[in-house]
């Protein structure tokens, strides 16, 4: 491995320059990497002396964890002097869990899978690493050319104040999975507005064969994803800056009660004791449903042999709003020099063009760089599989999940008002105005 010097840097990252997409879907003047005037004075690190062992604490499963096993054997081979240690904690209530009982402990890994969020607790706690000085490093850093390649609504995900504290990874945004029989049996072309949405799903509900199809379907945690439905409404989901939640509004009532109508008269369900609404799709239960591309391998390993289909962008509504999500990978400051070091050569190479192209392939994540994008390979893979496409089309209008602290507990409560709304059970003004009070305290109680 190379010798690296850490620059400790003074920037000016916010300079005028191109706009820049926010957690809140406003833009933001800001300059790109390649603009951004730098002045660095170098601190010497020393390479290893002896070989160095570094852990990376996941909730990859099934086929994406042997994907990354994949990267993460390539990656030990070509390094000899470097090992890299994968430890799957299960899920990612699991993970996020691990993780503070390690802190606390002073026992946490060198690299973690983390949401923004988590960084943003994180750096408050000074427990994750400022990446900026490796990402400036002359020797083993990262060029304006490869910075401006990461796609714009990751790149800015990953930044607080204009410092690079973790790196983009495994990311995912909701896409329409469809039956392209059923759609084309009852003359229906895939939705792209609500109103088409709403059309669609009352005439693709019906029975067949004996058999009753269901026009549309949404994930039980359907309130975990309000925010996509409210910014399409053309309102706001939560101030950042003063902490406070905005989505009981009425753009806020507007799209629950755009779901809230299809539940209630049949024209859509939820998942219920299936668990994932591609259990339902995948064997013809359901016409329509919104969902992951991450879940796309796994819709297709079901499917075959049931039904035949496809995936197109989410429906918009007033405006174009797709919220991309998943993880990315932080280092924390408790890692020595050398196994920080090793670190940084580890995430490069995760989300190289070669690797963030291969792990797309194989898991229906997102690549997170352009020239992946752009690649021949890439583009002849999204040919001959064109559901893998779709996710890439919506970047138009992406941002990035909250990333205020305690954004997953609201997320969370309302949530949970929400079902009791699509239950019958609350009407939609009702279970805003409760989901808003628990959400409220939520926030107020992870930021005291």
């Amino acid at each position: 491995m190379k010798k690296i010097s850490v620059l400790l840097s003074l920037m000016l990252i916010l300079l005028l320059g191109a706009c820049n997409t926010t957690s809140d879907g406003e833009s933001s003047q800001s300059a790109t990497p390649a603009e951004t005037a730098k002045e660095k004075e170098a601190v010497a690190m020393d390479e290893p002396k002896e070989p160095v062992e570094i852990e990376f604490w996941h909730a990859m499963n099934g086929d994406h964890e042997k994907t990354l096993e994949k990267i993460t054997d390539d990656f030990n081979a070509q390094n000899e002097h470097i090992t890299v240690k994968l430890v799957n904690q299960g899920g990612y209530g699991d993970l996020s869990q691990k993780l503070m009982a390690s802190a606390k402990a002073k026992t946490l890994p060198t690299l973690s899978q983390a949401y923004e969020d988590w960084v943003t607790e994180y750096i408050q706690n000074d427990l994750v690493a400022d990446l900026t000085p490796y990402v400036e490093d002359a020797e083993a850093g990262m060029t304006d050319e490869d910075l401006n390649d990461i796609v714009d609504v990751f790149r800015e995900a990953n930044m607080w104040d204009g410092k690079f504290y973790s790196m983009p990874f495994n990311k995912s945004t909701r896409v329409l999975f469809y039956n392209k029989e059923l759609l084309e049996e009852a003359g229906v072309a895939a939705p792209t507005n609500w109103d088409e949405l709403k059309s669609a799903a009352d005439k693709l509900t019906t029975t067949k064969d004996g058999k009753n199809i269901v026009g549309m379907g949404f994930e039980n945690g359907v309130g975990m994803e309000l925010i996509m439905w409210v910014k399409q409404a053309g309102g706001d989901f939560i101030d950042e800056k003063n902490r406070k939640v905005l989505f009981n509004s009425p753009e806020g009532i507007e799209a629950l009660s755009f779901i809230n109508s299809m539940i209630q008269d049949g024209t859509a369900r939820l998942a219920g004791e299936d668990g994932y609404m591609s259990g339902p799709f995948t064997r013809g239960d359901v016409a329509m449903y919104i969902g992951s591309n991450a879940g796309i391998a796994f819709v297709a390993n079901d499917a075959e042999g049931n039904i035949e289909w496809t995936t197109a962008p989410v429906p918009d509504g007033k405006k174009k709003a797709s919220a991309f999500m998943g993880t990315n990978v932080a280092m924390f400051n408790s890692a020595t020099d050398e196994e920080k070091a090793a670190a940084w050569e580890y995430m490069k190479f995760l989300i190289s063009k070669e690797n963030t192209t291969y792990w797309a392939r194989n898991t229906g994540y997102l690549p997170v760089r352009y020239s992946a994008l752009q690649s021949e390979e890439w583009k002849k893979f999204i040919e001959e599989n064109p559901e893998y496409g779709v996710a890439q089309e919506q970047f138009d209008g992406g941002f990035y999940d909250p990333r205020v602290i305690g954004a997953y507990g609201v997320k969370n409560a309302i949530n949970k008002e929400v079902e009791f709304v699509l239950l019958g059970q609350k009407s939609v003004e009702q279970g805003l105005e409760d989901a808003e009070k628990a959400a409220q305290a939520e926030l107020d109680k992870a930021n005291r």
